[in-house]
């Protein structure tokens, strides 16, 4: 029988060469014999040899654009960063095969002398000094003075044409700005600047058609603009335009001068300070809580309501914040705003409001942990104390190092309240149970502030006798209180004070109130502490509307390594002590039922019953002496030790600045609709209870703009009914007599409500 011939195997491919670098599936890189072959699907693509950075940079861009290849990929494979291939792609489309060839050394053209440098060549050029005469005060060679004169006398080869002024030809032209970003490609030369003459002013703006801003955005691009005027298209039905009703008391609040002398500019930009800040303005004000909410509407219509052509991008309102926060200004800027805001408002500031807000944390850093009240849990969070005057407006807040309690803070935040009304004025602060602290409140009442707080428990009660029913009318209602005023003395007699208690009217609960006002009635002191609780709704209404409690951003900044913390050594012997008493208390519990159970005919004596129940015994000595050496321990351990040696692997806390502006942003937002809701309280009935809904809803309705007569015209359709209509009609009229013209133009806002057909 003839055997049948074995089946062959398979040839299986060649293994690459150990210098072979696969990028994908099909792209492979490998080194042989001085050459760099990148081969596709087995086929060579290109060759070069290894010192050739432009043929590499060209095999680069070549596996990118033909998508082959991901900028990922390709850096990984050729040992380089994504960022290095963007460059290449970015160089290879402006300038072909000469941008890939970046020789080392000085840039062409680029002037070695500093900006000081230059600007005093400037100076001693126009004293009539000689290059020379410079070179040596400069301590420069001539050729270098010679090459900074020759760029201000020998015309750029092309020059951009604007209409609105003719350039001089023997200006000196002004430096680059420091802040202005160079767009140019990393190799090309520092091209000459445009000589601008001296006392000349460009237009503000040279676009004619609202909804296509080239000309602007060219010029921002290149240096010359540093914002776009606002440019109104008419149109009837724009969403949203409403709320351009809140742009006189954002005008009046001084936003944008305050923001103009704290941060300067933002370098030339289309989207510059002014139009930034009134973007996230009225952002806040649409309830539009975070940038990347502006995915959700339309940019040519949300832009339209701002004078530009569309909004800006998430990404670069996210650039223009965080510019802002890179300034660290914040604090000053909040500081400007309260005065401002104290200087118009000052009658409403006898009486200001302090509490904390605690902004839970959940991402992965470890943070302190505060107790939050909605929660009753404690949690890692960060703590922003908030100073709200008689009307719950806020005027300024700040954020607390390490979740610091209220009487920790009250001297930081009546310091900044002082700064604010000045050395003669008298304030009463009220607070809550926080900030309870005998000795701080004689170092206030020193300091020339009154105090207005809940007494602290444990307090004896009030014979129900005593209660006097008292009866007013405060801020146009009538309040009716069961009421009690006695002086009570505090520190063993150092410090007298005032107690009302108020009684509620099942007569079953008590609360006391302390104060330092002698002064004023009972049910005016009662009123006054209990009005606190418009702060709390003021915490619950940001937190909802303007949703203060997000992140603006997930950077981290350092800690002060020597804040005290709690000695997380501690922390360990108290778990071990509490689980030792565990045990300890299961095995006496054995022990007594033992003992109860015991059968006295056989172990009539208590040493019978020990020796029989010796196991157990032994097992609660031995727990005892371990509880009395666990406690020994804790003992010798400091309470508290440095923040570096509880946690020396991350010791930080979030970044503080743009959170902190974002803040101010919503307060003077919520300040401005504040105002509105004053102007239209007189006529509006249910202003107490749905004010702040009818302004709201007046802000999102839909509008018509008009450009007529130098004026801006604001036409809103109806509201839902007519009494609504006309409420919003009157506070119409009443913006009208402000005559405030839109920011960045010279139109005069003017208000309207559509009759309803």
């Amino acid at each position: 029988m003839a055997t049948q011939p074995k089946q062959g195997s398979l040839p299986l491919p060649p293994e690459p060469p150990a210098e072979s670098v696969a990028l994908n599936g099909r792209c492979t890189l490998r080194t042989q014999e001085g050459w760099r072959v990148v081969s596709v699907g087995g086929i060579p693509l290109h060759h070069y040899q290894p010192h050739d950075a432009v043929a590499e940079a060209y095999a680069m861009v070549s596996l990118v654009q033909a998508g082959l290849a991901t900028r990922v990929e390709v850096a990984r494979g050729f040992g380089c960063s994504s960022r290095t291939v963007r460059r290449h792609l970015r160089r290879y489309a402006a300038h072909g095969m000469a941008g890939l060839d970046v020789r080392p050394g000085w840039k062409a053209g680029a002037s070695r002398l500093s900006k000081g440098r230059r600007a005093a060549v400037s100076r001693l050029k126009a004293s009539g000094a000689s290059n020379r005469e410079i070179a040596r005060r400069l301590g420069v060679v001539e050729n270098a003075i010679r090459k900074v004169v020759r760029r201000w006398i020998d015309p750029p080869t092309q020059q951009l044409s604007l209409p609105g002024f003719e350039p001089s030809a023997g200006a000196i032209p002004d430096p680059k700005p420091a802040a202005q970003e160079d767009l140019r490609p990393a190799h090309a030369p520092s091209p000459p600047p445009a000589p601008v003459p001296s006392g000349a002013k460009l237009p503000r703006t040279l676009d004619t058609d609202p909804t296509d801003r080239w000309m602007d955005r060219l010029l921002a691009a290149i240096g010359l603009l540093e914002d776009a005027e606002p440019l109104f298209r008419s149109g009837e039905r724009i969403p949203q335009a409403g709320v351009l009703l809140a742009v006189p008391p954002l005008v009046a609040s001084g936003i944008f001068e305050v923001a103009k002398e704290v941060y300067g500019d933002l370098a030339p930009a289309f989207y510059g300070l002014r139009t930034s800040m009134l973007v996230l303005l009225l952002m806040a004000l649409l309830r539009l809580k975070r940038p990347e909410h502006l995915k959700e509407h339309s940019p040519l219509d949300l832009g339209g309501i701002f004078g530009l052509d569309r909004t800006p991008e998430v990404k670069t309102l996210r650039r223009k914040l965080g510019r802002l926060g890179r300034a660290h200004q914040a604090e000053r800027f909040g500081k400007l705003l309260a005065q401002r805001r104290v200087a118009s408002r000052g009658r409403v500031l006898g009486f200001l409001y302090l509490d904390g807000h605690v902004r839970v944390y959940h991402g992965k850093h470890r943070l302190p942990k505060a107790h939050v009240a909605r929660m009753r849990l404690s949690l890692p969070a960060t703590t922003d104390y908030w100073v709200n005057d008689r009307r719950g407006d806020p005027l300024f807040v700040v954020t607390a190092e390490a979740n610091a309690g209220l009487a920790k803070m009250l001297p930081r935040l009546t310091q900044e309240i002082r700064a604010l009304v000045g050395p003669r004025r008298r304030i009463t602060v009220v607070f809550d149970r926080g900030g309870w602290s005998p000795k701080l409140f004689k170092r206030l009442i020193a300091d020339e502030f009154d105090i207005l707080t809940y007494r602290k428990k444990p307090i004896r009660n009030v014979p129900g006798g005593a209660f006097v029913r008292c009866r007013g009318r405060l801020d146009g209602r009538w309040i009716e209180y069961e009421l009690d005023d006695r002086k009570v003395r505090l520190m063993k007699g150092q410090l007298h004070l005032r107690q009302v208690t108020r009684r509620s009217q099942d007569g079953t609960h008590q609360t006391a109130i302390v104060t330092s006002r002698q002064d004023l009635p009972a049910l005016q002191v009662a009123y006054r502490m209990f009005e606190r609780w418009r702060q709390e709704n003021f915490f619950k209404y940001m937190r909802e509307e303007y949703l203060i409690d997000a992140l603006v951003d997930y950077a981290v900044e350092p800690a002060d390594p020597t804040r005290l913390v709690p000695n997380p050594e501690r922390r360990k012997l108290d778990d071990r002590l509490r689980e030792t008493r565990g045990k300890l208390s299961e095995l006496q519990q054995s022990y007594g039922a033992a003992a109860l159970r015991n059968p006295e005919g056989r172990r009539p004596t208590m040493r019978g019953f020990k020796i029989a129940h010796g196991k157990v015994g032994r097992a609660i000595r031995t727990l005892e002496t371990r509880i009395a050496d666990l406690r020994s321990r804790k003992r010798d351990l400091p309470a508290r030790v440095p923040l570096s040696q509880a946690r020396p692997d991350e010791v930080v806390q979030l970044s503080t600045e743009r959170k902190h502006l974002t803040n101010l942003i919503k307060m003077v937002a919520y300040q401005a609709e504040s105002d509105l809701l004053a102007l239209v309280r007189p006529r509006y009935a249910r202003a107490d209870q749905e004010g702040r809904t009818l302004i709201q809803s007046a802000l999102g309705a839909t509008a018509e703009l008009r450009v007529e007569g130098g004026e801006l015209r604001v036409t809103l359709d109806p509201l839902s009914s007519p009494h609504r209509s006309r409420a919003i009609g009157a506070l119409c009229d009443a913006l009208n007599g402000t005559a405030v013209c839109f920011p960045g133009t010279i139109l005069r806002l003017r208000y309207t409500v559509r009759p309803a057909p």
